[in-house]
């Protein structure tokens, strides 16, 4: 019976586990990931997430609606999903929202309408009194989008995937495998070694660490190397906790998109928590033991955030979305969250093009939107592990690219990350 072993369990590792198991109950599959489902740390270990189609690119806009429907009537998640609507603002020098209706208009269906922000202080019961809308030109409603219980949803797919089989190992890969001619499989920390015909790296944020000595031992460029794809990107996101009363002011709360700075997502009642999130990313360069520069997510705590990026979420989101509503509340915890981007914010789903890797393959690329893509992305890798194509703009999409192809707008654009951690660390408290 033919192998294959899947490395890493969030939102690329379950999603390809389950659709492998779904299409192929001749393939033996194994999942490898550090810790028991949901896995941590990881980007899709999470309090909630996004659910949405608003998308400036047809493709992932497609892609989304998709998802969502598998989000309102699979069985394993349906009870996950919560479809609040979105209010979206928009900063005067830019033309996001226009390019994500036109995308709407193009389908045929613009689920959309404005909203003036004169309005916005009296919506929801006036949770949003105080929101600063200087700098912004407008605004607009829609009631297709939501969010999900991450964590849950995560761990229903792959619960679902071991039901069908699929077999979970917890262990840490400490390197790849080679014999003559391909990967024979991976090696833990433990001094394990797993085999199999075919390995998907579903690593995220630690993919570039993991291949980096592979990389090394077989002399491979820097520009052919996986940090030209993808790179590990950090962000801070910040969680207050809510009272019975205040979790009941919050009961019409849709999820709020502040332009392009960032979004609050309303509590999910198993933890009460009202979650900031931001888009200024930002990398943590390090030199390896060989000499390369790449991204590396620290080794410490996600939940240790130096004072420096505290005051910026505050100052970029909590001072000005729900300043009323906020005033007097400290921080419950901040965390930074880990996720590997790409250049075009594209989705990373491809066979390692060197010759010596031909059956490695690569399902990374979340670039910080991916999530809602859980119930449906594996089906798309699975295609690649089987070699059939996704159709011509996906397959050119999610490939392995030159670097001319790695310009152009993207996904998720604001979410590319211009800075490095480095710049941000002062004396760390642990919350």
């Amino acid at each position: 019976m033919p192998a294959v072993l899947i490395v890493g369990a969030g939102v690329f590792g379950a999603s390809t586990a389950y659709h492998l198991a779904l299409s192929s109950p001749d393939i033996d599959i194994t999942v490898l990931d550090l810790a028991p489902s949901p896995p941590a740390p990881a980007a899709s270990t999470d309090i909630n997430k996004i659910i949405r189609a608003d998308y400036s690119n047809l493709l992932y806009a497609d892609l989304a609606y998709e998802a969502i429907e598998a989000w309102q009537n699979w069985p394993d998640i349906a009870d996950c999903y919560h479809r609040t609507g979105w209010l979206a603002l928009q900063e005067k020098d830019s033309d996001l929202a226009e390019r994500i209706r036109r995308v709407f208009c193009e389908r045929g269906h613009d689920p959309a309408s404005d909203v003036s922000l004169s309005e916005i202080e009296k919506l929801y019961g006036g949770i949003l009194k105080g929101t600063n809308t200087n700098g912004f030109k407008d605004a607009y409603w829609n009631p297709e989008a939501g969010w999900c219980n991450a964590s849950k949803a995560t761990f229903s797919i792959m619960n679902a995937a071991i039901k069908k089989g699929v077999k979970y190992i917890c262990g840490q890969v400490s390197q790849l495998v080679l014999n003559d001619t391909d990967v024979s499989g991976v090696k833990t920390t433990d001094g394990s070694t797993y085999t199999a015909d075919k390995i998907i790296l579903a690593t995220g944020a630690w993919t570039s660490s993991i291949l980096n000595p592979t990389e090394d031992l077989l002399s491979i460029p820097v520009a052919d190397r996986v940090e030209s794809q993808v790179t590990a990107a950090g962000v801070c996101v910040a969680h207050f906790r809510m009272s019975t009363p205040e979790m009941e002011s919050l009961s019409q709360m849709p999820v709020i998109v502040y332009g392009e700075n960032g979004e609050v997502i309303p509590p999910p009642p198993a933890s009460n928590l009202l979650k900031f999130t931001n888009s200024k990313t930002f990398t943590n360069m390090q030199t390896t033991a060989s000499g390369q520069r790449i991204s590396i997510p620290p080794e410490r705590d996600q939940h240790i955030v130096s004072k420096k990026l505290q005051q910026e979420m505050w100052d970029l989101m909590v001072s000005n979305v729900m300043p009323t509503f906020t005033a007097g509340k400290k921080v419950n915890y901040y965390r930074i969250c880990w996720d590997s981007i790409t250049p075009t914010q594209d989705w990373l789903l491809t066979k390692h093009p060197h010759p010596r890797l031909s059956n490695l393959y690569l399902a990374v690329g979340g670039s910080f939107h991916s999530y809602k893509f859980l119930p449906t992305v594996g089906k798309y890798m699975v295609n690649v592990l089987h070699g059939v194509s996704n159709g011509e703009t996906r397959d050119k999409a999610w490939a392995w690219k030159s670097r001319e192809s790695l310009t152009g707008r993207g996904a998720h654009e604001a979410t590319k990350p211009k800075r490095d951690l480095s710049e941000l660390e002062d004396v760390v408290a642990k919350l």
